[in-house]
């Protein structure tokens, strides 16, 4: 990892359908094979699918969700004197986005049902909810972060 600069962040446009640019970086990630047309189907069709479900409006339930997922803070290795501890850290406002939306996809597409736009709609709904594998795994970093509290003098 270059210690020089860090990259410039790249500015994503709005999407067509809600004009949201975190929608955008969710759909950019959710692209596989650079085929964004079939992210955006995806995308749409599982909001559409949110909506009919809980009739609320499906972008202020997509940050909601992701609201509940972000973490506040994590565990990040630090090598002190030989040994290695783990030591908790707050999370950067980009980073806790990124990891929101990371884990959501990831979630998402470890789930049982049968299309992809099911597997997001459900996973959505389950993070509203503060539920699901999304949720849970908010949950556990930030448990491994509290169980090594006793680092966090070790923070730079």
């Amino acid at each position: 990892m270059s210690r020089r600069h860090a990259a410039e962040k790249r500015e994503v446009l709005p999407d067509a359908k809600y004009g949201d640019l975190v929608l955008t970086k969710f759909m950019n990630n959710l692209m596989i094979d650079g085929k964004k047309s079939v992210a955006e189907r995806i995308v749409y069709s599982a909001m559409t699918r949110v909506e009919d479900k809980i009739k609320r409006a499906p972008i202020e339930v997509f940050h909601e969700a992701l609201e509940n997922i972000q973490p506040s803070v994590e565990v990040r290795s630090r090598r002190v004197g030989g040994a290695t501890y783990q030591v908790p850290v707050e999370v950067r406002p980009e980073r806790r986005q990124a990891l929101a939306i990371r884990w959501l996809i990831k979630a998402a597409r470890s789930r049982n049902e049968n299309t992809m736009e099911e597997r997001l709609a459900g996973e959505l709904l389950d993070a509203v909810q503060s539920r699901g594998t999304a949720v849970k795994k908010r949950e556990d970093t930030h448990k491994m972060a509290d169980a090594n509290k006793a680092f966090s003098h070790y923070r730079w």
